[in-house]
């Protein structure tokens, strides 16, 4: 087997338009994966596979692929920026050991800099930063890197600053060498050493100072050495930044421009130097069969398997999941446990996978990230070896905020869209799917426009079926105000055995800090109704939040507290208790001045300054609360809360204000109560096509 020492699997985030797939793609080729550069726009990067990738010039799926630099094998997953397919990072990120987080050199931290940072945060992946398009007009290092530490809260450490700005610039100061590199050769393949130019030995000693204080704060031995101002040896300072960086205390921060082939080798060389193998990160999992405990796990062949599958794709010739291995060796033709199906499943092939190109192999061990035919299973399903049964803590999946309905042109083409709607399902935790019981449509819910947009544009390629599509809905939700004391009884008599059961208790709003939705208390004593129905009265409760009864939506922020009630020996039973529950619920939520909730999203819009006053005026006109502007170079960043309801259509509106050179991104924030003139008529609409229906 390999060294796992030489082993890095990381994944490159980034804000969209950061040129994260321009990197890969020169990484690729450095590398010696790739021998032509493609560009994102026209032709299509190699790591963009999909149509529509290359049509919208966009990164939709994380793409996977492996390249070796030096003496390191280095799984890279290449991940969208767009918010909308923010599970696609939340799943790579889940699996990597460490991550490149890439920031324009122009815009700095933008909105999706911050939501990425958040997720590396969530899962714990040391990082590195890199600062692209330092060649373009208005590139400011220093400011992105002032920007790392007030925005994200990062302790930075500048590796290298830069020789020339702008269009001009035309090589990096390598600080801890204290060497000049340049990028010769037309594609930058040249990588040439020199002493640093003369004009630049001050601002690269000041520079260097700096950055071993900063280190200093991680090793006590390198503080001693600086406070007896002795040279400090270069391995130190490399055992230093790694060290710093894999406990996160430290993110090095390297610049370059990826469309212009400078710096990417030595980007390479500090994710081979400082970014963690698989036996530098601790990884647990729960024992299903010791009560949820902890077990740690060893990156070691010889132990048995432990992986997860974390994205699943759909291909002409069957599924295929990617997995990464934690433990153990996954071999072809042998049989493993789903902990989560609790059911077996054959290996029939493994394949180690470059974007859209696959080659077949007999085993792969831990610490490896491979691809295998011929399973049946979701997202985030751990898979084990015989005799051992540990789940791994699963993806996070952020809910989805908008429905649109979705009905097939042609009747005959319902079963092609509904195993396009289930295979997406599978692949995709944020995308949902569920049948109106009242309209009977296909509703399709997702994390916003372009994610379905997407998603039915897939449908007409891959599956060759046209669809209707409604108007988007937005995902309200129904709350309660005030605590509404409740005492029902629900009787019924016909001949044979009844019906009875009696409730009493107290329903609470939860407030909008909350995190939960429902809360179920019981506080029955003594017997009051025995304890086998209590949670039969919790169903009952649970049953009814899927559907409010002031407009029809999904019930949030409920507590329901059960104090006391009555049964009989005869004729109670768990449906009858099921049964009050939900009439119950029913009446007192109506008497708790129900409000309805609307999903507000926070809202980055980026435009040229002399469009700043009427692109304002609009957010606010929609309703929208500006948070700040900022201004970078000509350009004016408008940040906003803004109700998804009046988004909709957004991005054809600032075109047309900003002559095409506005842009906009945006995710949802929280909930919040939709005002008393809005309720009415969203309640009056409601009836009206549940009337039509």
């Amino acid at each position: 087997m390999e060294n796992l020492r030489n082993v890095r699997n990381i994944g490159i985030s980034a804000h969209i338009d950061s040129g994260k797939t321009t990197l890969t793609e020169r990484v690729l080729y450095y590398a010696g994966r790739i021998h032509v550069i493609k560009e994102v726009r026209g032709e299509g990067a190699v790591m963009d596979h999909m149509e529509l990738e290359k049509e919208r010039g966009i990164t939709i799926t994380s793409a996977a692929t492996t390249v070796h630099w030096g003496d390191k094998k280095v799984n890279i997953i290449d991940t969208p920026g767009h918010v909308d397919f923010t599970v696609e990072v939340e799943r790579s990120l889940r699996v990597l050991d460490g991550a490149v987080l890439v920031l324009c050199a122009v815009a700095g931290v933008q909105s999706q800099s911050i939501t990425v940072d958040r997720q590396m945060k969530r899962y714990a992946v040391p990082r590195l930063a890199f600062i692209n398009k330092m060649d373009r007009t208005g590139a400011n290092a220093p400011n992105v890197i002032a920007q790392l530490e007030s925005k994200l809260g990062l302790t930075v450490v500048p590796l290298q600053i830069q020789i020339g700005s702008e269009s001009n610039f035309q090589g990096i100061v390598d600080l801890i060498n204290r060497q000049a590199v340049y990028f010769d050769g037309e594609k930058g393949d040249t990588v040439r050493r020199e002493p640093v130019p003369a004009e630049l030995v001050d601002a690269t000693e000041r520079a260097r100072q700096v950055m071993l204080e900063a280190l200093s704060l991680v090793s006590d031995e390198l503080m001693e050495l600086l406070l007896e101002e002795q040279e400090v040896p270069i391995d130190l300072i490399h055992k230093t930044i790694r060290e710093g960086t894999i406990a996160q205390r430290i993110c090095p921060v390297l610049i370059g421009t990826a469309y212009k082939n400078k710096g990417v080798q030595l980007l390479l060389d500090a994710v081979s130097e400082y970014l963690p193998s698989p036996l530098d990160r601790e990884i647990h999992a729960k024992d299903n069969n010791d009560g949820m405990a902890e077990v740690a796990l060893a990156p070691d062949a010889e132990l048995p398997l432990v992986a997860m599958a974390f994205k699943l794709v759909e291909e002409a010739f069957g599924q295929v999941t990617y997995m990464r291995i934690y433990q153990g060796t996954l071999r072809k033709g042998e049989f493993y446990l789903n902990a989560r199906q609790r059911k077996k499943a054959r290996i029939s092939r493994i394949l180690r996978v470059h974007a859209d190109q696959k080659e077949d192999i007999d085993a792969a061990g831990a610490g490896d990230i491979v691809a295998v035919m011929g399973l049946e299973c979701a997202t985030g399903d751990t898979y084990c070896a015989e005799g051992t049964n540990v789940s791994l803590e699963s993806i996070y999946a952020a809910e989805p905020v908008i429905d649109l309905s979705i009905i097939p042109t042609k009747r005959a083409d319902y079963d092609k869209l509904s195993k396009a709607l289930n295979r997406f399902m599978r692949e995709d935790p944020t995308f949902r799917v569920h049948v109106d019981p009242e309209t009977s449509e296909t509703i399709i819910s997702g994390m916003g426009e372009l994610h379905l947009e997407i998603y039915v544009e897939r449908i007409r390629r891959e599956y060759k079926v046209d669809c209707t599509v409604g108007a988007p809905k937005v995902s309200y939700r129904e709350s309660p105000t005030q605590s509404t004391p409740y005492n029902y009884k629900h009787r019924k008599q016909t001949g044979g055995s009844g019906q009875f059961a009696h409730i009493v208790g107290v329903l609470e709003p939860l407030g909008a800090e909350s995190a939960e939705s429902f809360v179920f208390e019981n506080k029955v004593t003594g017997g009051r109704i025995p304890s086998e129905y209590i949670p039969s009265v919790e169903k009952g409760f649970r049953d009814s939040l899927s559907k409010g009864p002031v407009a029809g939506f999904e019930v949030i922020g409920v507590k329901m507290v059960l104090n006391d009630g009555s049964y009989h020996d005869v004729d109670s039973s768990d449906m009858a208790f099921q049964i009050c529950a939900r009439d119950c619920f029913r009446e007192t939520f109506r008497k708790s001045a129900p409000v309805l909730l609307e999903p507000i999203m926070k809202v980055e819009v980026e435009t040229p300054t002399e469009f700043q006053g009427p692109v304002t005026g609009q957010v606010s006109s929609k309703r929208g609360v500006i948070l700040g502007t900022e201004s970078r170079q000509g350009f004016a960043v408008i940040l906003a809360e803004v109700p998804l309801s009046e988004m909709f259509g957004y991005s054809n509106d600032l075109r047309s204000m900003t002559q095409g050179k506005g842009s906009f991104s945006m995710e949802f924030l929280k909930y919040q109560k939709v005002p008393a003139r809005l309720q009415e008529d969203i309640v009056k609409k409601a009836a009206l096509e549940k009337a039509s229906a």
